[in-house]
């Protein structure tokens, strides 16, 4: 141990967040220093913080600190631990908030002496995976019905700053049938951070919560360890205690700019609007960790994006659609059926879900499709046939009861809530649908007018 604690005072050089220090490989002491290894930076002055060790440069050193260098001067001294950052892992996390830097961020009991976990290791060996198969309920209407959510799926929901992202993302994660949900908060505002907690606690679910929290006045460092220190929790879970785990993050594109501003202080050439070369290898690297184990249970993402002006190009959303599959859009504080897609769900309608999911979901968006065009037609003061009218009202009752986001319902309410909104606004034979399931399923007292 003393030998890993050897301690290096050649401090060249201080940007951002980044400390430089020259490490000599002639040293008979030096200690193993690999990237990502942690290492403690003491001043003079007292001012002491962890860092991470982000590139080796033959002697070189460079090294994001934790709680930033503001009161750093180059008279510190390092010390390298030898071993990567670590999380906290046993079943006394559940319940429990902590920072961004894993320590406890909320009164609770002290956590020294439960076992610690590496983070950010590589994904699951593939062959592992399983294809997926269940269905993840929220009772939200706009993910159950059209965009089914699936057990080890990766979706972001893209929207911009000002929607109530924060509110769908905290509904789902109380009303997700998941066994243990892993929250990780990314640039919060304190307001933000107590929303979440607070109503994660009064629906009775914090229990099964866990929660990592970056605020917007930590550290942007430690921004960079939440969504690996959540997924590294979550990936345990699922893996040696067979749960289904849903992780929640927010907002990644946070994430993104705290990658941007990290990789400004090292001095890397930027690339697309100044974020690095490797954003999407960054961004893979953290969804990948979804997975449906076959010897185990499964851990799905789903994640916040903001668009900055509402441009879907813009690099993060751009590189994430690539990685994901599929996306949730949230506009106008609805869930937008027509940008919103998942391409998992083919493997659950109808086979996790009841037979007339499948032609209920098509005939309800078709019907949507075309109340748009009639809202034109209407806006432009052309003349509306009878049937226009009838589309009108299916638009105005297909956003009050499912488009709302505070609308809650289980998945067989919402279809059959589905059906009566079709047989108040059409008659049967206007469906288009399979008889057999008309027959069954359309109510029989018709109110279409």
């Amino acid at each position: 141990m003393a030998q890993s604690l050897a301690r290096y005072s050649k401090v060249l050089e201080i940007v951002g967040d980044i400390l430089k220090v020259r490490v000599p490989e002639t040293t008979g002491d030096r200690p193993h220093v690999a990237f990502d290894d942690l290492a403690l930076v003491e001043d003079p002055s007292g001012f002491t913080s962890l860092a991470r060790a982000i590139r080796l440069d033959r002697d070189l050193v460079s090294l994001q600190v934790f709680a930033g260098t503001k009161g750093l001067s180059t008279q510190a001294s390092v010390r390298f631990l030898g071993h990567p950052m670590r999380v906290t892992y046993s079943a006394n996390v559940l319940g429990r908030v902590f920072r961004g830097d894993g320590e406890p961020f909320d009164t609770g009991p002290s956590l020294s002496q439960d076992p610690k976990l590496a983070i950010g290791g590589p994904s699951v060996n593939p062959a592992r995976r399983l294809l997926a198969s269940k269905m993840i309920r929220t009772d939200v209407p706009m993910i159950d019905v059209f965009n089914s959510l699936v057990e080890s799926q990766k979706i972001p929901i893209f929207s911009v700053a000002g929607e109530p992202y924060n509110q769908l993302l905290a509904r789902i994660g109380i009303q997700a049938d998941a066994d243990i949900v892993v929250f990780g908060g990314l640039g919060l505002i304190f307001d933000d951070y107590h929303f979440f907690l607070r109503r994660f606690e009064d629906a009775g679910v914090f229990a099964r919560t866990v929660m990592f929290v970056n605020l917007a006045s930590d550290p942007v460092v430690e921004r960079l360890l939440v969504p690996d220190m959540a997924l590294a929790v979550a990936e345990k879970f699922a893996v040696e205690e067979g749960k289904r785990v849903l992780v929640l993050l927010t907002d990644m594109t946070a994430y993104a700019d705290a990658m941007k501003e990290v990789g400004i202080a090292m001095e890397a050439v930027p690339s697309n609007r100044g974020y690095m070369g490797d954003l999407y290898s960054q961004l893979a690297r953290r969804y990948e960790k979804a997975a449906d184990y076959q010897d185990g249970g499964s851990l799905t993402i789903l994640t916040v994006t903001t668009m900055p002006g509402g441009d879907v190009t813009h690099p993060v959303p751009d590189n994430t659609g690539y990685i994901t599959e599929g996306q949730l859009y949230l506009r106008d504080g609805e869930i937008d059926p027509f940008g919103s897609l998942s391409r998992l769900k083919q493997h659950v309608i109808g086979k996790a879900t009841r037979e007339d999911h499948g032609q209920i979901m098509n005939t309800m968006i078709r019907f949507y499709s075309d109340a748009k065009e009639a809202e034109q037609k209407q806006a432009m003061a052309f003349e509306l046939s009878d049937f226009d009218a009838q589309l009108l009202k299916f638009g105005r009752l297909f956003r009050t009861r499912f488009m709302d986001i505070e609308v809650s319902l289980p998945l067989e309410q919402a279809l059959d809530l589905c059906w009566q909104t079709l047989a108040e606004c059409f008659e049967p034979e206007n469906l288009l649908m399979r008889q057999s399931l008309i027959d069954k399923y359309f109510p029989k007292a018709s109110v279409a007018s």
